[in-house]
């Protein structure tokens, strides 16, 4: 039986307490494949209080027993990784390979890093004769994105689980049915009652609820900036520690040593990739100002050469975007970018030819954007790069930290310590020298506008701990 419109709280799957369910799209097909039951604040409240009457035991686990836990989960996920890449290719219309090998493996690869943190991890130091102690912080609300449903739901669920804390789950209402596998993974793994537990709905009927509730404890939010301003906002009543990791406007800067042909190739790619959805894409590119024509040209090769369509099809590169309403906001950047006199490379506005009916995107390149243009500071979240000209050094560290955005930056140099020198310059959470591979052991989060905390590995484990001194604690 599905459990599509069930929740599951105190380790079961129940109904909601009052019924009401919502269409799950294919954005591929705009046709509905399945629905959920979205929930309310009784459903919040049973959550709530069963997270917190766990918290009571599981706080107290030994370190040993939690990282047993973990790897329990790890087992289980690796049993169900199919579904779950099956689930995300429908929800979100990600290419099934990509959903494979990026978005289902990026739960396995982030329980995998929790568990090497918490092999090693300390709960408590000397300090002369004070005891320096972390400990859970409690009740945990977690809120997670449609665009890498995995990725976040994994980088806030094992860190809370290895600190001891007890969480409530609320996936995004748009992309939920791989939140509903992993709650049946953590179901299977033998998770207490309690411990873990998920509501589905929408952001004001649940996520706000959850982030306003007297009994949470911390709020560990991935989405818009404007969303995190809410959910800051209602979270500060009740003074709870509020996480969060939000938009981005990342900067790839190209330094004229750079090997042109490998830089802006991989640099199109990586702003295309996920279908231009992900909040560190490096969506404005920065070449030198005497060599803008040649980075359009392989710009313009390399992006139609992507091909997009039916994400089931194994030569597929781009998938749709998640919805109409993610399609339309996208259609309104590009048109923007035309009308404020950005120079249309590729691309542009409407469905790319032959694709009908899906939200489908056409890959869009714009060259000689100015640092002011719309498409140069809002987010697009679709497959669209920006190239912008700098005069020098000076200029383009300038430019790139110019955006109320710090969650990544990117630097491409033959010469590693200039390359290094510019990356220590860069006010952003990540700095990406060369197009490195994925570290799930490094942190992840932003300055500025672009939040607060950080995830991955130990980080990730560090912000659900409260921090308890014990003064003549003895020797």
């Amino acid at each position: 039986m599905s459990n599509h419109e069930h929740f599951y709280i105190n380790g079961e799957w129940v109904a909601p307490v009052k019924p009401q369910t919502l269409d799950v799209i294919n954005p591929a097909t705009e046709e509905p494949f399945t629905r959920i039951s979205v929930g309310s604040a009784a459903d919040v409240d049973k959550a709530v209080a069963a997270a917190k009457a766990a918290f009571e035991t599981f706080s107290q686990w030994s370190h040993s027993d939690r990282l047993a836990l973990l790897k329990r989960i790890l087992e289980v996920y690796n049993e169900r990784f199919e579904d779950i890449a099956q689930a995300v290719s429908n929800e979100m219309g990600a290419p099934l390979a990509f959903a494979r090998d990026a978005q289902a493996w990026a739960g396995r690869g982030h329980l995998q890093a929790t568990i090497d943190a918490l092999e090693t991890y300390s709960f408590s130091e000397q300090r002369g004769t004070t005891r320096i102690v972390k400990e859970p912080i409690g009740v945990c609300a977690l809120i997670t994105p449609w665009n890498w449903p995995l990725n976040q739901i994994v980088c806030k669920v094992a860190p809370a689980i290895a600190a001891g804390c007890t969480v409530v789950l609320k996936p995004s209402e748009i992309a939920p049915i791989s939140g509903i596998i992993f709650a049946e993974v953590m179901h299977e793994a033998g998770v207490p009652k309690g411990v873990f537990n998920l509501v589905n709905g929408t952001g004001p009927d649940v996520g706000q609820v959850m982030a306003g509730h007297p009994d949470v404890d911390m709020v560990s939010f991935t989405g818009s900036t404007r969303a995190g301003i809410i959910v800051a906002k209602t979270a500060a009543d009740t003074v709870k520690r509020v996480a969060q990791e939000l938009g981005g406007k990342s900067a790839n800067i190209i330094l004229p040593d750079a090997d042109f042909e490998t830089a802006v190739t991989k640099g199109v790619r990586g702003c295309f990739s996920n279908t231009g959805q992900s909040c560190d894409a490096p969506t404005r590119m920065l070449v030198p100002q005497d060599r803008h024509e040649e980075a359009l040209a392989i710009a313009r090769r390399v992006a139609e050469s992507m091909r997009t369509g039916d994400p089931k099809d194994p030569e597929t590169n781009l998938g749709p975007v998640v919805s109409e309403l993610q399609f339309d906001k996208i259609q309104r950047l590009i048109k923007s970018g035309i009308d404020e006199g950005a120079t249309l490379v590729t691309g542009g506005p409407g469905r790319p030819e032959g694709l009908e009916r899906g939200y489908y995107i056409k890959p869009t390149v714009f060259g000689h954007v100015k640092p002011d243009m719309t498409i140069a500071r809002e987010e697009i979240f679709g497959p669209v790069l920006s190239v912008i000209s700098y005069v020098d050094e000076d200029d383009a560290v300038r430019i790139a930290n110019d955006t109320v955005y710090g969650l990544a930056a990117y630097v491409q140099s033959q010469d590693i310590e200039r390359a290094r020198r510019i990356a220590a310059r860069m006010r952003a959470g990540s700095v990406y020298i060369n197009y490195p591979a994925w570290d799930t052991k490094a942190s992840f989060g932003g300055y500025k506008q672009s939040g607060n905390g950080r995830e991955y590995a130990d980080f990730g484990i560090h912000d659900f701990l409260e921090i308890k001194s014990i003064v003549g604690y003895g020797e």
